[in-house]
């Protein structure tokens, strides 16, 4: 990565519930579709597949059903080459269910997750051997939201300090309002986001979470202690805080078909690009590119454009990128 990080080597290992999701196509209502598609939805196996798809080792954890929908999630994350191996099947809980309703330009989500397998997971998921030898490990602040358990899990991944762990930490802020009690979200999720190395979080939950008059800096004095804060305004730019200063870099030009999963897909990008040892613009453009993908598509996870075109996307001039990458992207 960065100069002053860990050691790159080993896989990232993420760890979080995975569903099977539901989802009309993208211009019909909920209520009247006749049809209704079945894919798999969880954001950190949505950060394993991308890192998968741009050549990462990657392994993800976590517990599903023994039921077909277990099946299913098993199946597809681990066809888009994610190591599923430390997934365990729950023989009494159900796999979570969630079903998007697309409305106008944004999508509400309804959560079927309550006494999940995925639930249950507590503190003893670190046990796992993946993480003895692992680079990264992504959590985010969904896993906290599921039961006291899940919240223990993630707290105790964030309380061991930097000295005693090969990797380092990244955690994504990903506030799902419906998940949490009324007034409980705000000071559990800014103590996790600024306990790790590498945080991601949206101007706009930031403002939602904190205070509505939030502008990126202000977050940064909120989450002082990350070495890496990424701070994702829409679909305008990033702006990454670290020792080496603050740098922006505006998002790219995309017809949205839908926005979710897109932060997934950009944290898997930005990760990548530290993994790899680039500099933080080329880190936060593939960030950028690889979020377009998730924006042209219904599912979590789409398609990425060739090695060769992202990597003219990645070497474009300054003044070239904001301009010219979108038409690049599309064609």
């Amino acid at each position: 990565m960065t100069s002053g990080w860990q050691s790159t080597e080993g896989a990232v290992v993420c760890i979080g519930e995975t569903m099977a999701a539901l989802a009309p196509a993208p211009s019909s209502s909920l209520e009247c579709a006749d049809d209704l598609r079945v894919s798999v939805a969880g954001a950190e196996s949505n950060v394993a597949m991308y890192l998968a798809d741009l050549g990462v080792p990657v392994s993800w954890l976590s517990a599903v059903g023994d039921d077909p929908l277990g099946r299913r999630v098993l199946a597809e994350v681990g066809a888009a080459g994610v190591d599923v191996s430390g997934v365990r099947c729950d023989p009494e809980r159900p796999t979570g269910l969630l079903v998007k309703e697309p409305i106008g330009s944004r999508t509400r989500v309804h959560y079927y997750r309550g006494n999940s397998a995925a639930s249950a997971m507590g503190p003893d998921v670190l046990d796992d051997d993946k993480l003895r030898s692992a680079s990264i490990l992504h959590l985010t602040g969904v896993t906290p939201a599921l039961s006291p358990s899940c919240r223990s899990l993630v707290a105790t991944a964030l309380t061991v300090p930097a000295a005693d762990r090969p990797y380092a930490i990244s955690f994504d802020v990903n506030h799902r309002p419906a998940l949490w009690p009324p007034g409980t979200a705000a000071t559990v999720l800014r103590d996790l986001a600024d306990r790790a190395d590498i945080t991601f979080v949206g101007l706009d939950e930031a403002r939602e979470l904190w205070d509505t008059d939030l502008q990126p800096a202000d977050v940064r004095a909120l989450l002082p202690h990350p070495r890496l804060l990424l701070v994702k305004d829409g679909g305008h730019c990033a702006i990454a805080f670290s020792d080496e200063g603050v740098r922006t870099v505006p998002a790219l030009d995309t017809d949205v078909v839908e926005p979710v999963g897109a932060g997934d897909a950009f944290a898997a990008g930005v990760l990548t690009g530290l993994l790899r040892g680039e500099g933080m613009e080329r880190a936060l453009r593939l960030g950028h590119i690889t979020a377009a993908s998730a924006l042209k598509v219904t599912a979590d996870h789409g398609p990425l454009p060739d090695s060769a075109r992202i990597e003219r996307l990645l070497a474009l001039p300054t003044s070239e990128w904001a301009a010219g990458a979108g038409t690049s992207l599309r064609g």
